[in-house]
């Protein structure tokens, strides 16, 4: 793999500097409080705005967040030309609030012609002012080639596509897999909204469909594509699906100095870690400050009600900050418990929140 000097300035710079102090700052400093929410400048990297209403931006406006929203092939959201529709309207109405990733069909995979199709779709988009590409699980648990075989996120037809992501410094959002809750039994999952979801919906959890592929497979093959793509910025979706356990995160990222993660949907599983080792899952923020990506997954799409959407996205946000930023307790219903904020520092937070999404959105290297 290339050595990547992005990882490595960003790592060391702090370290030096720890060495040079009697006390590491950048590992113990000032924290925020709640209070300090809306006076921060933010950006939520994974939302999904697909209705032309302004109540989302408005929202986003009165918090300070700026949003990505990810456009996803995915059957229960409008088509996808909907959804990029959508998003051309708000990035030349609000290009300073609003940014989205593009993403593609899979139709016709395999067949001549369609990687040409889909880079010219993708360059298209970034001419309009896309930021990333989306590449979502039905890639490994739905789709299937001319055989009925499944196609996975390793496939060499997606190379064309990669290699050109690669060459136009353009990141790949990938979401692989479900959480691992998925594949557990509904008495081991960790949280309520998996336990729900999972028993209401048993044709998708895969815990009782042992021909489909394993949660281990799924990961083997999407970090087989983030090495065999060394100068392809990955930005693992929900925490990489590795959102049950840090350690195994952080083996991501040391084994992927091309990737980060993002934290959409999964704040309850780090959650459900903290209340059981507190320090280690802070650590894990503190150490890999430069590789996390702030997220949530909030969704507004047509026919819902407005006000009640941005009640909660503010609901929402108002207690991941609390979480990440301050060392305030709160009740975390979907774990069946009271979860202690991380207080990380305010230098990290800032990453968090909004550095490292502008350095992997908006900072392309040359090439």
């Amino acid at each position: 793999m290339r050595f990547n000097t992005r990882w490595a300035l960003a790592v060391t710079a702090p370290l030096l500097a720890c060495a040079a102090l009697s006390a590491c700052t950048t590992l113990e400093g000032e924290t925020y409080a709640a209070a300090d929410f809306a006076g921060v400048r933010k950006i939520d990297a994974h939302v999904h705005v697909n209705v032309a209403d302004d109540a989302f931006l408005d929202q986003a406006a009165a918090d300070n967040f700026e949003i990505l929203s990810i456009n996803v092939d995915y059957p229960a959201f409008p088509s996808i030309s909907d959804q990029a529709e959508v998003a051309h309207h708000y990035a030349e109405a609000n290009p300073e609030r609003f940014h989205y990733a593009t993403t593609f069909s899979m139709q016709g995979f395999g067949q001549a012609g369609w990687a040409d199709r889909t880079n010219a779709l993708i360059d298209a988009e970034v001419r309009r002012g896309a930021l990333a590409v989306k590449v979502w699980k039905n890639i490994g648990m739905v789709e299937r080639d001319a055989e009925g075989h499944l196609i996975f996120i390793d496939d060499a037809g997606f190379d064309p596509v990669f290699s050109r992501l690669a060459d136009t410094g353009v990141p790949l959002i990938a979401h692989q897999g479900e959480p691992y809750n998925c594949w557990l039994p509904l008495d081991q999952m960790t949280t309520r909204n998996d336990r729900l979801y999972f028993s209401a919906h048993p044709e998708y959890h895969m815990y009782l469909h042992p021909e489909m592929p394993s949660y281990q497979d799924l990961m083997a093959r999407r970090d087989a594509m983030a090495a065999r793509n060394p100068n392809l910025q990955v930005v693992g979706a929900h925490m990489a699906s590795l959102e049950w356990n840090v350690d195994e995160a952080a083996k991501f990222l040391d084994a992927h100095p091309n990737a980060v993660i993002e934290l959409a949907a999964r704040m309850a599983q780090i959650q459900y870690q903290s209340v059981r080792d507190h320090r280690k899952v802070r650590d894990f923020f503190v150490k890999y400050q430069d590789r996390i990506l702030y997220g949530t997954d909030l969704t507004l799409n047509p026919g819902e009600d407005t006000q009640a959407f941005r009640q909660s996205a503010h609901q929402v946000w108002s207690s991941d900050w609390t979480y990440l930023a301050t060392a305030d307790t709160q009740r975390v219903e979907d774990i069946d418990a009271d979860a202690k904020g991380l207080a990380l520092p305010r230098s990290v937070i800032d990453k968090i929140y909004y550095a490292n999404a502008r350095r992997e959105f908006f900072s392309r290297p040359s090439r």
